[in-house]
């Protein structure tokens, strides 16, 4: 059998991550953007997030043959030619995404699947109308995704069983961690779990409890370093001598207590937004957002370069 030829349309950070994914597990990868400022910019951006998993030792093969597998295309229909697989990665607004589809449905192959980067809408909100509907499903990676592995899969109800089976082989061929979303739900699962989080950092800053800083600090050096390499679920089974049952008796009525404070959640107002937009400019000025997102990213290197070296060292213990 052939390996499936890829292509990806819209070539911001996250297409340009998932054309990352796909050459690097010796993918060719078609790219498109309707911008040719963005097209204009791929071939560098690409290069240097090689150069620097080369460095962290993250890559098999050298930089300059996986991004030779990359091509940059300024027509849809050029990237789409012979395709077997679609990442669409455009803008996350329900229009932008349904015109999108509308024009891939319109030039995709007769084998081809297609696998959205929706970080929240469902697939059912912009593929209804489409004569290929069943072709399409919403294939959610994390920022960014050839660093960060988790992907997940959430059909429409009209995607066919054989598309979301052929998404998940196809992930799973390509190194990501798969997470099936079994019916339809905005912002999925990750999202959803972000939010909580989210949602009750800001109502602590805004009520006065903690600083941003302290905030983030809590789960940087706290709960953050556990959720590196398990989840909630695992974390909870261990903090208490009886496993998940005990935990939940000894502290879920402290939980339950803790969510009824939280019956009327509220947006996050202007002001709010600007009391922790001020205090994050103090620790980081904007002039310097793009520099510390690259420190990120060589972190994110470091972390995965390291669960690599874990992984093998615990299957050698287990044999």
């Amino acid at each position: 059998m052939s390996a499936p030829r890829i292509a990806i349309v819209g070539a911001g950070l996250v297409g340009r991550g998932w054309a990352i994914v796909f050459a690097q597990a010796g993918l060719e990868v078609a790219v498109f953007d309707a911008s040719a400022d963005i097209r204009a910019t791929v071939p560098c951006e690409v290069s240097a997030s090689l150069r620097d998993m080369a460095d962290a030792d993250l890559l098999r093969e050298a930089p300059e043959a996986i991004a030779a597998r990359i091509t940059i295309h300024s027509a849809l229909a050029a990237a789409l030619a012979e395709c077997d697989y679609v990442q669409e990665s455009v803008f996350e607004r329900l229009d932008v995404k349904a015109a999108i589809a509308t024009e891939i449905a319109a030039l995709l192959p007769p084998q081809a699947i297609v696998g959205s980067s929706s970080s929240g809408i469902p697939a059912s909100h912009f593929t209804e109308r489409l004569a290929a509907r069943d072709r399409f499903l919403i294939v959610h990676p994390v920022n960014p995704p050839h660093l960060v592995p988790v992907v997940e899969l959430v059909p429409a109800p009209w995607t066919a069983p054989d598309t979301l089976a052929r998404a998940r082989t196809l992930m799973q061929q390509v190194g990501q961690s798969v997470v099936t979303v079994n019916r339809e739900i905005e912002g999925f699962v990750l999202n959803r779990l972000q939010g909580a989080l989210l949602n009750e950092a800001w109502a602590l800053f805004e009520a006065g409890y903690a600083s941003a800083e302290d905030i983030d600090r809590t789960v940087r050096d706290g709960l953050g370093l556990r959720w590196a390499f398990m989840g909630p679920f695992e974390t909870i089974d261990l903090n208490a001598p009886g496993g998940v049952a005990d935990y939940a008796r000894r502290l879920g009525p402290l939980y339950h207590r803790i969510a009824r404070q939280r019956t009327a959640p509220q947006p996050w107002s202007d002001d709010l937004i600007a009391r922790v937009e001020a205090e994050r400019r103090r620790r980081l000025p904007r002039e310097k957002l793009a520099a510390r997102g690259a420190w990120r990213d060589r972190r994110l290197m470091g972390l995965l370069a390291h669960r690599r070296r874990a992984a093998a060292t615990d299957q050698q213990q287990d044999e």
